[in-house]
C-alpha cells in the first residue's frame, strides 16, 4: 500500500483554495449583475465618464453594453470553477481509498484546467496530479540476484 498523504494535502489545500475562489467570484458577479442592472448606478455612471471628457458617447454606448454581457462572462467563469471544485473533491476521493491513483490524477489535471490554468490552485493540483502518476507500488519480494545465481545450472562449464 502506497501511503498518498502527499496528494491527499495537495488536494485539500487546492480545495480550500478554489472554494474560497468560486465563493469571492461569485460575490464579484453579484455584485457585477446587480450595479450594471441598477439605472440610477448606469446614469451616474455614465454621467461621470462623459464629464471627464476621455470617451465619446459611442465608445461610451458600446462599454455600457459590455458592462451587461460582462456579467454573464463572470457567471459563466463561476460555473466552470465551480465544476474544477466538484472534480477536486471527486480526484480526492478517488485518491483517498487509494484505489485508482491514475484517475485521480487525471481528474486532478481536468480539475486544475477549469479551475484556472495558472492559479495557485491549479499548480498543485498538477503536482498531485504528477505524483498520482509517478509514484509505484512497491515491487513483490522475489528471488534477489545472488539467489538467482547459485540456483542458475551451470551446463557449460
Amino acid at each position: 500500500m502506497i501511503n498518498r498523504t502527499a496528494e491527499r494535502v495537495l488536494g485539500i489545500i487546492s480545495a480550500i483554495l478554489l472554494a474560497l475562489g468560486v465563493i469571492g467570484s461569485a460575490l464579484v458577479a453579484f455584485i457585477w449583475n446587480m450595479a450594471s442592472t441598477d439605472p440610477t448606478f448606469m446614469d451616474e455612471f455614465r454621467e461621470g465618464i462623459v464629464s471627464e471628457g476621455v470617451l465619446n458617447t459611442g465608445e461610451i454606448d458600446m462599454f455600457m453594453s459590455f458592462m451587461g454581457s460582462f456579467s454573464t462572462i463572470i457567471w459563466v467563469l463561476v460555473a466552470v470553477a465551480f465544476i474544477g471544485l466538484v472534480l477536486n473533491i471527486i480526484g480526492l476521493v478517488k485518491v483517498w481509498n487509494n484505489k485508482s491513483p491514475k484517475t485521480a490524477g487525471t481528474v486532478f489535471i481536468v480539475a486544475g484546467l477549469l479551475g484556472g490554468i495558472l492559479s495557485l490552485a491549479s499548480i498543485l493540483l498538477y503536482i498531485a496530479a504528477i505524483l498520482c502518476f509517478t509514484k509505484k507500488p512497491p515491487m513483490a519480494p522475489g528471488p534477489s540476484p545472488d539467489e538467482y545465481v547459485s540456483t542458475q545450472s551451470n551446463w557449460m562449464s
